[in-house]
C-alpha cells in the first residue's frame, strides 16, 4: 500500500536499522508472541517504546495493536494476561487476542471509520479491542466491537488495511 502511495519505506528487523533513521513506524500483523519476543531479543522494545513516547506516529494492524496496547487478554486461555515484558504497551487499550476465533473464523466486512467512512476491513484471527481508556479514542466498530482506536499518535486497528483496495487508512496515518 504504501508503495501505491508513493511512499518510501524498509523493514526494520534488528536495532542496527533503526540508524537508518525514519520518521514514522508500522507495525504490522502477524504472530504477536513470536513478534514481541523477537523485539525483546533484539533489544528493540526500549527503543520503539521511546520513540513512540516522544511521538512518532504508529500504525499497528492486527498483531501491531496487540503489540501497541497497554493491557492484553487472551481470548482462549481463559483471559490471561499477555506478558507484559514482550509488548510495547504504550496504547491506551485493552486488547482481546483472537478474540473471534482461528483462522477459519476470518471475516470480511465494511462499516465506519472516523472521519474516512465506510471502509473495507479484512479480519484474520483478529483480536477486538474490549476497553478505551482516558486520553484514547475509539475510530471504528464492527457488530458492536470496538476494533479500531487512536491514542495520540498511535492508531491501532484490528484488522489488515493492507489486504484491501483501499489506501484510506493509510493516507490517515501518513497524514499524523
Amino acid at each position: 500500500m504504501l508503495d501505491e502511495l508513493g511512499e518510501p519505506w524498509f523493514e526494520l528487523r534488528c536495532l542496527r536499522n533503526m540508524s537508518r533513521g525514519f520518521d514514522r513506524l508500522i507495525l504490522p500483523g502477524g504472530e504477536t508472541t513470536t513478534q514481541g519476543y523477537l523485539l525483546r531479543e533484539e533489544g528493540m522494545l526500549t527503543s520503539l517504546h521511546k520513540l513512540i513516547d516522544e511521538g512518532m506516529p504508529v500504525l499497528g494492524t492486527c498483531a501491531g495493536l496487540i503489540l501497541l496496547a497497554e493491557h492484553v487478554i487472551d481470548a482462549h486461555a481463559e483471559g490471561r494476561a499477555v506478558r507484559p515484558e514482550c509488548h510495547l504497551g504504550t496504547m491506551r487499550v485493552t486488547v482481546e487476542r483472537n478474540a473471534y476465533g482461528r483462522q477459519l473464523a476470518s471475516f470480511h466486512a465494511t462499516d465506519e471509520f472516523a472521519g474516512i467512512g465506510a471502509v473495507p476491513m479484512t479480519f484474520i484471527r483478529a483480536p477486538r479491542i474490549v476497553e478505551v481508556r482516558e486520553g484514547a479514542v475509539e475510530l471504528a466498530r464492527v457488530n458492536g466491537d470496538i476494533v479500531a482506536a487512536r491514542d495520540g499518535n498511535q492508531v491501532g486497528v484490528a484488522f489488515h488495511p493492507e489486504l484491501d483496495d483501499d489506501p484510506r487508512i493509510h493516507e490517515m496515518f501518513l497524514a499524523l
